[in-house]
């Protein structure tokens, strides 16, 4: 996904690891969206079910969501990105199941 200008600046102004996880964030709405499924995702969560761990430039997720036609999913993903933190160098990703709408309070999911 390449970045248009507004985008960068805006990522520019976070710390490294907030546009880190924003620049994966972005990257996972993107692939989803490009795959199957028929995913339109509008919003994804990198730490609803756990904490991401990062390492340098590599985010990992086992904990993250995705919310697509009103509906949560669950997400794992990799993302290893360059220096800056703006450009994605590889990304690897797998959908889980719906989040079922009672256990969305408990994980701050919301419509």
């Amino acid at each position: 996904m390449a970045l248009d200008a507004r985008i960068r600046n805006q990522l520019q102004k976070l710390t490294p690891e907030e546009r880190l996880e924003q620049r994966c964030d972005m990257e996972a709405m993107d692939k989803i969206s490009g795959g199957k499924g028929g995913f339109r995702p509008d919003k994804v969560i990198a730490y609803a079910f756990g904490d991401p761990k990062l390492e340098g430039t590599t985010f990992k997720t086992r904990g993250a969501v995705f919310r697509s036609g009103g509906e949560w999913y669950r997400l794992s993903y990799k993302c290893e990105a360059s220096a800056d933190r703006l450009e994605v160098n590889a990304f690897k990703y797998k959908i889980g199941d719906m989040v079922p709408r009672e256990d969305w309070a408990a994980h701050y999911l919301y419509d």
